[in-house]
């Protein structure tokens, strides 16, 4: 089956995208943090425009990434917008086929 998007026609992946097989995409996005989850406060920015963001590290990756597992370090506090991101759904999808090149 494929997926239409403006920019490009993805391909859904011959496995299905799971914890196990997970490349982390989603954690090189910017994070807005618009609700109180617990996250450290060591894993917090403050963006230009005042707002709370999940601090990035200087390659993009997301700052509570443990990159030896490529799985969340805060898992239980991370984001509203983390906890909304779907596995194996279209915007995870998309951020797959645009990272491919990278990985």
């Amino acid at each position: 089956m494929d997926i239409v998007n403006t920019n490009r026609i993805l391909t859904s992946p011959r496995t299905e995208v799971s914890c196990n097989n997970c490349e982390a995409c989603c954690c090189r996005l910017e994070v807005l943090l618009i609700s109180d989850t617990g996250v450290p406060r060591h894993f917090i920015e403050i963006d230009q425009w005042g707002s709370m963001t999940m601090k990035r590290l200087d390659d993009g990756w997301c700052a509570a990434l443990d990159r030896n597992t490529m799985k969340c370090r805060i898992y239980q506090k991370r984001p509203l917008i983390c906890r909304e991101f779907k596995t194996g759904e279209y915007e995870c999808l998309d951020e797959r086929a645009a990272l491919q090149p990278l990985l």
